[in-house]
């Protein structure tokens, strides 16, 4: 029997959560099972920058975690997932998860996917960066994680601003070895991609 690809998500109340709605709207679309633990702060980024409630944002995800639930199963490295991906990521969070002194389940599963030598990465969203800033993301590295912050591309000549979070977000579960489908990749005749044919067939349904 063939299990099912599971992938931790993490949301921090940085700004940017549209790419951690965004990821998950994506894993459900390709069928890989989500694993959701939000932050306390990010649900008020929720209401600064979208219009959904954190129920909304519940019903994207497999499976939910309360933040403070230090006994679930993604705080156990005998639970396996392919690992974890926090969009966005804090400056905050990233420093927890850089000393491995966690404080809840967010940056305790991200420890806990660096110590089973999974894949960890952190869409970090701060600028401009200082020293100590740095320090942390190096520890993160050392320690075997992965910094991605969300740097848009424009040699695929962006329309709209989806087009430029979708690029972003693919290419961290490019990270993966997961191929979402919106991804313009250079070097590669490609007319479309499958993320906006799905999104054109959504609205041509619904008329």
């Amino acid at each position: 029997m063939v299990e099912r690809r599971r992938l931790i998500v993490g949301i921090s109340g940085a700004t940017g959560i549209v790419y951690g709605i965004r990821l998950l709207e994506m894993l459900k679309r390709i069928n890989v099972e989500s694993h959701l633990v939000v932050s306390k702060a990010s649900h008020k980024t929720l209401t600064h920058e979208t219009d959904m409630t954190a129920e909304d944002l519940r019903k994207l995800a497999d499976i939910n975690y309360s933040t403070w639930d230090i006994g679930a199963a993604i705080s156990s490295g005998s639970f396996k997932t392919m690992g974890m991906v926090i969009a966005p990521c804090s400056i905050r969070t990233m420093s927890e998860i850089a000393t491995g002194v966690t404080s809840n389940l967010l940056t305790r599963a991200a420890d806990v996917v660096l110590k089973e030598r999974r894949r960890l990465v952190l869409m970090v969203r701060e600028t401009p960066l200082h020293a100590g800033h740095l320090k942390s993301m190096l520890a993160v590295i050392e320690s075997g994680g992965i910094i991605a912050p969300p740097m848009p591309a424009f040699y695929t000549r962006p329309e709209t601003l989806d087009d430029i979070i979708n690029h972003t977000v693919g290419r961290v579960l490019d990270l993966f070895d997961i191929d979402a489908g919106c991804v313009k990749r250079w070097g590669e005749e490609v007319n479309e991609y499958l993320w906006k044919q799905d999104l054109e067939k959504k609205k041509v349904a619904s008329k």
